[in-house]
């Protein structure tokens, strides 16, 4: 599987301490000039072996969540649902998906995972610059742009 990188041990992106994966692709669907994440498109992709990702997650005992995040992991579907799988296949944890796409724009992904997997969450919007952070309940945690929103979909 390729991703863009790992933070081993994520203390903002959710309410719990993560290991927070990046996924490689993204459609701009945003706009490039105005994505936070467009930096981490210059970075290189990396090559990972889902068991030995989730393995490594599990030898962790910092860690109670797995965070897919940046460039989009929707646009890396296939590949997140596999590493989905493979976590679940040792782990409840919670999995959060932050992604760019309103709810209406994925409501099949949404299902899918809903009926697969029990812990998903999913934060909703695209960033729009200079907003004011505002906290998430869902998440525990601010968020950048005002239409941002997350939900436990499962």
């Amino acid at each position: 599987m390729l991703i863009r990188g790992i933070i081993e041990e994520d203390f903002v992106q959710y309410r719990k301490p993560s290991m927070v994966i990046m996924m490689p692709y993204c459609d701009w669907k945003c706009g490039k000039d105005l994505c936070q994440n467009s930096p981490m498109a210059l970075t290189e992709t990396q090559l990972v072996n889902p068991t030995k990702l989730a393995l490594r997650y599990m030898s962790n005992f910092l860690t109670d969540a797995i965070v897919f995040s940046g460039l989009e992991p929707m646009d890396s579907y296939e590949e997140m649902l596999v590493m989905i799988q493979t976590f679940r296949n040792m782990t409840t944890d919670d999995i959060v998906i932050y992604t760019g796409y309103n709810k209406g724009e994925i409501i099949d992904k949404m299902t899918e995972l809903k009926l697969s997997f029990p812990n998903i969450y999913i934060k909703f919007g695209r960033f729009i610059p200079y907003q004011q952070p505002h906290y998430d309940e869902v998440l525990g945690v601010y968020l950048a742009s005002d239409n941002q929103y997350a939900e436990k979909i499962s």
